[in-house]
């Protein structure tokens, strides 16, 4: 039943009724700033991002500072770990599993990538710059065995898990990067590290990257569990199953 909307709604991207007054007050602070600066563009970003995280209008991808990505999160809140505290564990089946954090990573051979990201909503942002270490690099130091088959790979957020073949995850356009858009990767965008997967949809490239493990089995990822496509490869594959869940992420 349609839900009749108040002179004081507009409607979102998604036919949400939004507040005339947060509408107003999102778009206000984007011409804020525009007139002054890129700075204040990013600090009005990372104070939206909350925000940005659970908005169904679509209102928050207008404002300047972010770059034209929309912020999504499975849990409703954004997670945060400083570069200090960050470790990732790269376990299962290998020969040599390890701990590595932030400062060791960085010292790792680099590798840097431009291409877009899309989303599986439709939404893309061309020529992204990222930097970061080849997951292939982390495998072969890690020592795959030869009953590893997949990669199972979860977030510090929690919930968020992902899956990728072993032929996938060594291709030179899977990195673990720690930077992106030329500086690093902000919690928002699923940072101090996340994969960039660069030939899938953007719910591949998880964020806020925690454990890699090798497995000898697929174990679907948290949106592949909802009807999304295990291999999400853009342009040869819709992302979704013909019974897709409500909500996105990337």
């Amino acid at each position: 039943m349609d839900v009749p909307r108040r002179d004081d709604e507009v409607e979102g991207a998604d036919g949400t009724p939004v507040g005339r007054r947060a509408a107003l007050g999102l778009l206000g602070l984007g011409a804020a700033g525009v007139v002054f600066g890129a700075g204040v563009q990013e600090r009005i970003a990372r104070l939206l991002a909350p925000i940005a995280a659970r908005d169904p209008t679509g209102l928050t991808q207008l404002i300047p500072g972010a770059g034209g990505f929309r912020i999504y999160t499975v849990t409703g809140s954004l997670p945060n770990r400083s570069r200090a505290a960050w470790k990732l564990k790269v376990h299962g089946l290998v020969d040599h599993p390890f701990t590595i954090g932030y400062s060791e990573l960085v010292e790792m051979e680099p590798t840097g990538i431009t291409a877009d990201f899309q989303c599986v909503t439709g939404w893309r942002v061309q020529d992204v710059r990222w930097k970061g270490v080849k997951l292939a690099d982390l495998l072969e130091r890690a020592g795959v065995q030869d009953a590893g088959s997949h990669l199972r790979l979860t977030s510090f957020d929690g919930a968020y898990t992902e899956s990728l073949t072993l032929a996938q995850a060594r291709r030179d356009d899977v990195l673990v990067a720690y930077e992106m858009l030329g500086k690093g990767v902000s919690s928002e965008h699923g940072g101090p590290v996340r994969l960039y997967v660069a030939p899938m949809y953007g719910y591949k490239s998880l964020k806020w990257l925690e454990t890699i493990e090798v497995v000898d089995e697929l174990i679907p990822g948290y949106w592949e569990e909802r009807g999304y496509d295990v291999d999400g490869w853009v342009g040869r594959s819709n992302g979704r199953s013909d019974d897709p869940p409500e909500v996105h992420g990337s």
